[in-house]
């Protein structure tokens, strides 16, 4: 086949699920060709060594890729997020028609959703199915992120993107979710029931994979020798870390919370921390992906959190996997599908979204257990994601999905 993948976020980003699937499409002999923007992700702004330019092309192993312009945001604004968006459905349109002719079936990542506009284009002119991939649920994710505006303002802008949702259902051939939970959601949004599908994400496996313990990792997480939990990735307004952050002092005499990474609401998070008396809070900051595995090895569990909002119960966080590929136990303070999944796997401890009390109990519980418990939780968590949730099963079932569109498409 000939696969067309869109997608505004594409490695070196650290939005890696359309970088390997490209790739593993790839490499089981398809030709596949990738229209993205210029690296600025997590940051909002374009990677030292790039510069925005139109005509790019490069290629990743035996992908073809093509990068547009487009006004890099990443910010807590609203409005700078939206141009950014709207300025990648533009370019994408300007300059993917002709890079992608030709293509039997285009693959669009999602979010934001202004990416499936090329594909719309490519559907409407030269009937070429669409398979949207749904990471997040919108308008709600945004709404609920606090980065909206409220009153009149708000109101419109929610209205505006759940139209513009409701066309990228009506227009994709096949819609994938991430759980059966946002299966539902979509559907209960007006998405055709007989063209949606789950697959769960996966994970990077060749980053992401059970390591043996060094002591550099445990000087970098500032292990002394007492339960570690550490919490990797977005310190965002989505997170809700001030319940991990109000948990962990609640128990400080009994565990440390690492948290590695940064974002929008790291200054609030650390704030906190100060406020609450919760020196068994450490921020570590960013560290190269090569350095992960490492990390998660060094802790003795991985802290996945979620605020409690309707929207986020069918959100399996990219946390989740990674921590299940490296044989790590979870402890959650999530609901919906990552909260069964945790709970169906026997790899993990949950507690309620948003309720400090019983993450401290859940921290507690943790600590006191024998580490023979924990290797086995951590041994069922990996097993698991092998046979559930790994690149090799994602790319099976996106190469089915393709493959039947392509398929169909031919006998009409």
């Amino acid at each position: 086949m000939k696969i067309g993948v869109v997608s505004q976020w594409y490695p070196p980003e650290g939005v890696f699920i359309p970088g390997s699937l490209a790739q593993g499409l790839a490499g089981r002999g398809h030709t596949v060709r990738v229209l993205t923007a210029f690296p600025n992700y997590p940051y909002g702004r374009i990677f030292p060594g790039w510069k925005q330019r139109w005509r790019h092309r490069e290629t990743d192993g035996p992908v073809a890729v093509r990068r547009v312009p487009t006004y890099p945001s990443h910010d807590t604004s609203a409005t700078r997020r939206a141009l950014s968006h709207l300025s990648f459905g533009a370019s994408s349109v300007l300059a993917g028609s002709a890079w992608l002719a030709g293509v039997d079936v285009t693959y669009v990542y999602h979010p934001p959703p202004t990416a499936i506009a090329l594909a719309a284009l490519l559907r409407a002119t030269r009937r070429t199915p669409v398979v949207l991939h749904v990471q997040d649920l919108w308008p709600d994710s945004v709404t609920g992120s606090g980065m909206a505006s409220v009153g009149r303002l708000g109101r419109a802008l929610e209205t505006g993107i759940g139209e513009l949702m409701r066309t990228a259902y009506r227009t994709a051939d096949v819609i994938v979710t991430i759980s059966p939970v946002m299966a539902e959601q979509v559907v209960a949004r007006g998405a055709d029931p007989d063209r949606v599908r789950v697959v769960l994400n996966w994970t990077d496996d060749s980053l992401f994979r059970p390591v043996p313990v060094t002591p550099e990792a445990r000087s970098v997480l500032g292990h002394r020798g007492r339960c570690t939990v550490m919490f990797a990735g977005n310190l965002g307004l989505l997170q809700g870390l001030d319940t991990a952050v109000r948990a962990a002092a609640a128990v400080r005499e009994r565990m440390d919370l690492v948290l590695v990474g940064s974002g929008a609401d790291e200054d609030q998070i650390r704030r906190l921390a100060v406020e609450s008396g919760a020196d068994n809070v450490r921020f570590v900051g960013r560290r190269p992906a090569n350095e992960m595995a490492a990390l998660y090895a060094a802790a003795d569990f991985q802290l996945i959190c979620l605020r409690d909002l309707p929207e986020l119960r069918g959100a399996t966080p990219s946390k989740l996997q990674a921590a299940m590929a490296c044989g790590v136990p979870v402890i959650a303070s999530v609901a919906g599908d990552a909260a069964a999944l945790i709970q169906s796997s026997g790899g993990g401890l949950v507690s309620r979204p948003g309720d400090w009390r019983a993450l401290a109990a859940r921290f507690a519980e943790a600590a006191a257990l024998p580490r023979q418990r924990r290797d086995e939780m951590g041994r069922q968590a990996r097993q698991v994601y092998q046979d559930r949730m790994s690149l090799r099963v994602g790319v099976d079932q996106f190469e089915d999905i393709l493959a039947k569109l392509n398929t169909r498409r031919g006998r009409r």
